[in-house]
């Protein structure tokens, strides 16, 4: 059996903490050259923007060379470019760093902003914004939190250890403990376990419950509520299914404040409104580091708003 090429490391650096896109072109075909491949393959891009990235010389083979047009086809061949993004509107608050040493970073990712560069999510992601601050290209996630969830996050420095860290999620031996504020509801029976099959299909934006063996699993607890009808709840997810404690808050009828999609979708939010976040922390991460065998208890600086400022918040 054939081991599949190892790509040559890329010979454009990254731009704004994003890696170049790399392709590489089919062992055959009916092509007269590199440049009618891509426009073909690319041309989703719209008119005529593949032909002025190879007028420009923004298409380079593994030498760094920029590719001509005319270029001949060769199977096989490596290109490498920078995809021309959108503007994107800044997330007007802070990434905090509560952890950092030669294997790790340990942030502090404000609600907004996405954690890996993802859609109409790019630039504004915590994997690129990280990239460019601390100056660690190879930086790299090893989990991931909603783009609406604030929170710790762990970025790997070396390439060659992201898989122990990742490991570490992937076989359930980080506890991590979120807060949330939501409805208080007296007669609900807390602390409990919450036990469901969550299904996220692709291309529709909620997750939901379905008949079948538990896949999702949820120690939800009141830490405290107030005379304004409002809990703040502690939430100890065992497994890491997409929006798995959004989903079981909402089945014990005790949603998440702020939560554009639970119980119901509302209309898209608009670029820049950053008003009212989703009141949903990943407020700790406990571990033994699977490199360094360091014990680590982490927890994150920040303030579900709703609970601490609720006039500012109903305010908006």
């Amino acid at each position: 059996m054939s081991r599949r090429p190892v790509p040559p490391p890329s010979p454009l650096p990254q731009r704004d903490g994003i890696d170049p896109v790399r392709m590489r072109l089919p062992r055959e075909g009916p092509w007269a050259s590199a440049g009618a491949y891509l426009m073909e393959r690319l041309s989703g891009a719209g008119p005529g923007v593949v032909d002025r990235m190879l007028d420009a010389g923004l298409i380079v083979g593994a030498d760094g060379r920029p590719v001509a047009a005319d270029a001949d086809f060769v199977p096989g061949m490596y290109v490498w470019f920078h995809r021309e993004l959108p503007y994107e509107v800044p997330v007007p608050f802070p990434i905090r760093i509560v952890h950092r040493d030669e294997h790790l970073v340990v942030a502090d990712k404000p609600h907004f902003l996405a954690t890996t560069p993802r859609g109409g999510h790019v630039v504004q992601s915590a994997l690129a914004l990280l990239r460019v601050r601390l100056g660690l290209p190879e930086l790299g996630a090893a989990h991931r939190l909603d783009r609406l969830t604030a929170g710790l996050v762990l970025f790997t420095v070396r390439p060659a250890e992201r898989g122990a860290y990742q490991g570490l999620f992937a076989e359930r031996r980080v506890r991590k403990e979120y807060e949330a504020v939501a409805p208080y509801d007296p007669g609900l029976v807390l602390p409990r376990t919450v036990r469901s099959r969550i299904l996220k299909e692709r291309g529709v934006l909620a997750a939901r419950e379905v008949p079948g063996e538990p896949n999702a699993v949820s120690g939800i607890a009141l830490a405290e509520h107030r005379a304004d009808g409002l809990g703040r709840y502690l939430l100890t997810p065992a497994t890491g299914q997409t929006h798995q404690l959004r989903v079981h808050m909402t089945a014990l009828g005790i949603p998440i404040l702020g939560d554009p999609l639970y119980p119901e979708v509302a209309p898209p939010v608009p670029d820049g409104d950053f008003r009212r976040p989703l009141q949903l922390l990943a407020r700790s991460l406990e571990f033994t580091d699977p490199v360094t065998g360091v014990e680590h208890r982490l927890r994150s600086t920040r303030e579900l708003t709703a609970w601490t400022d609720p006039e500012g918040w109903a305010e908006g």
